[in-house]
């Protein structure tokens, strides 16, 4: 199954990398969401408060998150292949066991080896961009990086199994189903000499690229668009359910309208940041972000005003469709920004993307554990379930204002040195 080295990016064999390694990443995000639809019920089974049902979503996310850098390291060392096939089956058992759990200890040991599927972005995030051309790089990583789509794929799947036989199917099922992936990705996947790279370099000498500002920079967008979608998409069934009523199937049908979005359209993202660059997607994000966040911030708000008349009261809040709205349009943002940090990433970094991937992943990973244990602590603390959104508003403030210090202010926006805007490219044609 050994490429050729003559093999042209873009060729067929290229192609065929670039499906079965999205597919695989969906496989593994799906899993990786797990605990955002069965631990709604394991919630209710142990009596958790949500600082704990935070906690519980959250572990898998965690050495998801740790083992990143390793495995971009591992896999500009010994290439994508091997790498994301073994990580792949070492996911399995612990899937399956899953099901047997009982006690709070016991689900958040086995989600930490369960966690290990998050990985998988690091891995394939590499080893797909190398078989193609640097100006087609950021779709190639968009298209993979749709496989976040996974979150939704649980939303449809996870639901289903539960009120028809329980919680303890989900885990069974998703073990066989990732099993299955694994057989089929070493099948249709190939390995190219040429794409490892054969640096000696130790860990601690790759991860020096964390003193470097722009690396500290992308892992705080990163944080937002991936951290966020992953800390949103464990934290959405559970906040439809407990926030409007609503049945745990309906609920993650309309979670979906956020995650389904974040995950499929970062090819779109790809493909808008290697024509217009990086930077202008990702300032565009950080600017819808804000706005939507600002509106989901609002709690449910009843307020008296005395008038000429007598006291009227008045209610202040989102409907579950205006809520849904804005929640799907967060999620096309982030979609388009996890893309366009990754084009950073291949544009400033093209001969060390395993282990700078590696890093900004594992800051996007974390961002996606820290998030819901505070969400849950917020809530048990405030009572008012948007505070998660009041968090993430404050976290994208962070982000404007570094972005603009530090690439804005810079930009000469007038005269002969200022950059092409995208509408005077239209008006040129």
């Amino acid at each position: 199954m050994s490429s050729a080295k003559s093999s042209p990016p873009g060729s067929g064999r290229a192609l065929s990398v670039l499906i079965v390694s999205t597919l695989a990443f969906t496989v593994c995000f799906m899993v990786w969401m797990m605990f955002g639809v069965i631990g709604i019920p394991i919630k209710k089974q142990l009596g958790l408060n949500a600082t704990e049902f935070g906690l519980l979503t959250a572990m898998p996310v965690l050495t998801g998150s740790l083992i990143r850098v390793p495995l971009g390291i591992w896999t500009d060392r010994f290439g994508g292949r091997i790498v994301f096939f073994t990580l792949m089956l070492c996911c399995v058992i612990p899937i399956w066991l899953m099901s047997y759990a009982t006690a709070y200890w016991q689900f958040l040991t086995i989600g930490l080896f369960v966690g290990l599927a998050g990985g998988s972005f690091s891995v394939g995030t590499p080893y797909v961009a190398r078989w193609f051309p640097k100006s087609r790089q950021g779709f190639a990583m968009g298209v993979f990086g749709a496989g976040n789509s996974g979150a939704a794929v649980n939303k449809f799947v996870a639901p289903a199994l539960v009120v028809a036989f329980g919680w303890v199917m989900v885990p069974q099922v998703y073990a066989a189903i990732l099993l299955g992936t694994a057989i089929l990705f070493w099948l249709f996947s190939a390995h190219d000499e040429s794409h490892v790279v054969t640096s000696k370099a130790s860990f601690g000498q790759q991860l020096k690229a964390l003193k470097d500002p722009k690396v500290l920079k992308y892992c705080q967008y990163y944080s937002i668009v991936f951290g966020g979608y992953v800390a949103l998409s464990l934290w959405m069934v559970q906040y439809y359910v407990g926030e409007f009523g609503l049945d745990i199937r309906v609920a993650a049908l309309l979670a979906a309208c956020f995650s389904l979005p974040g995950g499929v359209l970062r090819a779109i993202g790809g493909w808008l940041s290697d024509k217009y660059g990086a930077h202008s997607v990702t300032w565009w994000v950080m600017w819808v972000s804000w706005i939507c966040l600002f509106l989901l911030s609002y709690p449910q708000t009843d307020f008296t005003v005395t008038t000429v008349n007598g006291p009227r009261t008045f209610h202040i809040g989102l409907n579950v469709y205006g809520f849904t709205g804005l929640l799907a349009v967060l999620g096309v943002a982030w979609a388009f920004g996890k893309a366009s940090v990754f084009k950073y990433i291949s544009d400033d970094y093209g001969q060390n993307i395993g282990a700078i991937s590696g890093i900004v992943g594992l800051a996007g990973g974390m961002g996606g554990f820290v998030l819901p244990i505070l969400f849950g602590a917020l809530m048990d603390l405030t009572g008012v379930r948007s505070s998660a959104f009041m968090l993430m508003y404050g976290v994208v403030w962070v982000s404007l204002i570094w972005m603009y210090w530090t690439e804005v202010r810079k930009t000469e926006v007038m005269g002969k040195n200022a950059p092409e805007s995208p509408m005077s490219r239209s008006f040129a044609r």
